[in-house]
């Protein structure tokens, strides 16, 4: 461990990607202060963090100062949002409310503060359905999907502001986020959970039906292909951007994938062999505007940032969340 002197705020920190960055930024001796409001958020992880915790919403300029006054900040990881794509069609106000405007007033609070560094998850559906994969950060940007926009419109604000004052931020682009931390502490818990490694590997240990949303995709399989990227990869290209801005750096926009792509059939027949139990499966209609094909490439990030995944084969990626799931789940599972 480093002495370092910095104070990070992380937004969403008892969420699943934020709760391991800011285990990992207790790794290497940052100071952390968490604001969550449990919407989406694990309140159970903060047992396993050590960090300042203010419980809260980035909508709430209250006490959004209240902890910019209390502790002097240097960079800001925001990673309050929602996430899910189907609701977002279905409540769009919602989101737009809650992923754009709370932004905006956490944007406010911290030029009050001269705060100027900001790490801002973004994600993948930026892009909507891209014309050419591996997926590139110049690859135009057509959400087809108001929580794709939401993030859209924040990358376009933060944008302005770099050119408008000295205000720096790192974007990041994720995937498909899967895995948990090693020391199986944190890992992946929503509610509804909706990502496909968790549902498989609860449908293979419980025995329940896993859905599969169309396998008539131009692929190898027919089913869709996405690029799984462990969550801990993903902490530590955040880690990289910090230091990054810390240290002087302009900033920039950076996709966070792993490069390979896998079939949905690809990620069961892996938890299948992980958890050692075939899954029973069931094709339904396809879900609208979901891509046949989705990899990143993170080149930018490995030449800029020198990142590059730790976790590059699916099964490693798999294992580790059976790890964290298995501890959760083992004395709910039939005898």
């Amino acid at each position: 461990m480093t002495d370092k002197k910095e104070t990070i705020l992380v937004t969403g920190g008892a969420g699943y990607i934020g709760s391991q960055v800011v285990l990992d930024l207790n790794r290497v001796g940052y100071k952390v202060v968490i604001l969550d409001n449990f919407s989406t958020g694990n309140q159970a992880v903060l047992n396993n963090l050590d960090a300042v915790f203010f419980e809260g919403s980035t909508a709430d300029d209250q006490i959004l100062t209240k902890i910019f006054f209390a502790h002097k900040i240097d960079a800001v990881m925001h990673f309050a949002a929602f996430t899910q794509v189907g609701e977002s069609v279905k409540k769009p106000l919602l989101y737009y409310q809650n992923n754009v405007a709370a932004t905006l007033t956490l944007l406010k609070v911290m030029q009050d503060f001269e705060v100027n560094n900001l790490i801002f998850s973004s994600t993948a559906a930026v892009y909507g359905l891209p014309k050419s994969v591996p997926v590139k950060e110049d690859a135009e940007l057509i959400p087809i999907n108001p929580y794709g926009a939401s993030k859209r419109i924040v990358e376009q604000v933060l944008s302005d502001l770099r050119t408008s004052s000295n205000f720096r931020s790192v974007i990041f682009r994720y995937f498909n986020a899967a895995g948990a931390d090693e020391s199986g502490l944190i890992g992946e818990r929503h509610d509804p959970e909706t990502h496909l490694v968790p549902l498989a590997l609860m449908a293979a240990a419980k025995g329940t039906e896993l859905q599969i949303f169309g396998n008539d995709y131009d692929t190898s399989d027919g089913t869709c292909i996405r690029d799984y990227v462990h969550v801990a990869d993903i902490s530590a290209a955040h880690l990289l951007g910090l230091q990054h801005l810390l240290s002087g750096g302009v900033g920039g926009i950076y996709n966070i994938g792993g490069g390979s792509g896998y079939s949905v059939n690809e990620v069961i027949t892996t938890v299948e062999a992980v958890v050692g139990k075939k899954i029973k499966t069931k094709i339904v209609p396809r879900r609208a505007g979901d891509p046949a094909l989705l990899v990143a490439s993170s080149d930018r990030l490995n030449q800029e940032l020198n990142w590059s995944p730790k976790y590059t084969k699916l099964e490693d990626i798999v294992s580790s969340a059976w790890n964290w799931m298995e501890s959760l789940i083992s004395p709910h599972l039939p005898k």
